[in-house]
């Protein structure tokens, strides 16, 4: 058993695609039409043909709330590894991301938490 994909619920696809591929550096993977809206995946450019990060829609109703109760809370929708959390922090405060955790170490690993400005907080990591 693998992981193939997995999904953040967006706001807008459109502007998901632009800040994860312009800014977090994905690589867009598949973009097929499906009535009012896509199904429009990503992947990392050093495994391309690895797990896809699916850019869905936030339409359903029950998606709103769970994604603001997330939010509330500090709870990441999803986390991607780096290989050093403090450059990337930099990297992307460069590209104006609005980060709600700075860089942490704690042992073995190192987080910090961003804004995707579509509705999630996603976490980047790094565990030794």
């Amino acid at each position: 058993m693998r992981i193939d994909l997995t999904s953040v619920f967006v706001d807008d696809q459109a502007k998901a695609l632009d800040f994860y591929t312009d800014v977090l550096g994905f690589e867009k993977k598949n973009d097929i039409p499906l009535g009012d809206a896509r199904w429009l995946t990503v992947v990392s450019p050093e495994a391309p043909e690895g797990p896809e990060l699916l850019l869905e829609p936030s339409g359903h109703p029950a998606v709103g709330p769970y994604k603001e109760a997330l939010v509330a809370d500090g709870i990441p929708a999803a986390a991607f590894s780096v290989d050093d959390v403090h450059a990337e922090y930099e990297r992307l405060r460069g590209h104006g991301v609005r980060f709600t955790q700075p860089p942490v170490d704690a042992g073995a690993v190192t987080t910090a938490v961003l804004d995707d400005t579509c509705g999630n907080l996603i976490q980047i990591m790094r565990v030794a």
